[in-house]
């Protein structure tokens, strides 16, 4: 049956998802329209199609075990010069991801990986584009500041196309997914919409 790409994260609710998609596109990462604003839990992994049903038991166990927690989003900050990458902070909820992406990843189950770094978990708004753009990103959402509950996450798949899409969402505690105003895929003929009033 081949294999499949995917990835797990918490999306960044609206409207600060799109916001944020939005302010990643303008500083020219051409990868922005096609990743939604996201902190990863596990990073692109390969996986059998045939143990799809698997991973989704597996991941709905994760969350069943899981309870709601605050996540806040606040200023800048940069993996450079290791990796050419910027993004905003998390001054809350950092550690429950952490948790999390150990039981997503854990050795019993379908998806179990190791990382090439230590988790870090982050919200990117540029990689891979040139030094001034980065800085921009770095200047420009230095005051960014967010809040919200987390009530869960969601499996993604990346398609041919390179654009991840949502595919499943699980929500914490066994419970109705509680995802309030969870981000869309911004398609590129929205970027010229005009941005999300500051925040």
């Amino acid at each position: 049956m081949g294999t499949v790409t995917l990835g797990v994260s918490i999306a960044v609710p609206e409207p600060y998802g799109s916001f944020l998609q939005e302010r990643r596109a303008a500083f020219g990462d051409p990868a922005a329209h096609g990743i939604p604003t996201h902190v990863t839990l596990l990073p692109p992994t390969e996986a059998d199609s045939a143990a799809w049903p698997l991973i989704e038991r597996h991941l709905a166990a994760v969350a069943a075990a899981g309870r709601p927690f605050t996540m806040r989003l606040s200023g800048t900050d940069t993996f450079r010069p290791l990796s050419p990458v910027v993004f905003v902070r998390l001054a809350e909820g950092a550690a429950s991801c952490g948790l999390l992406q150990e039981r997503v990843r854990g050795a019993d189950g379908p998806l179990r990986r190791e990382l090439h770094f230590p988790y870090h978990p982050h919200v990117t708004v540029a990689h891979g584009i040139g030094e001034d753009a980065m800085d921009r990103a770095y200047a420009e959402l230095a005051d960014f500041d967010a809040v919200w509950t987390v009530g869960g996450f969601a499996l993604y798949t990346q398609g041919a196309d390179c654009v991840w899409r949502r595919q499943r969402e699980f929500a914490f505690g066994g419970g109705r997914p509680c995802f309030p105003a969870v981000p869309r895929q911004t398609e590129l003929s929205d970027l010229s919409r005009p941005a999300a009033p500051s925040v």
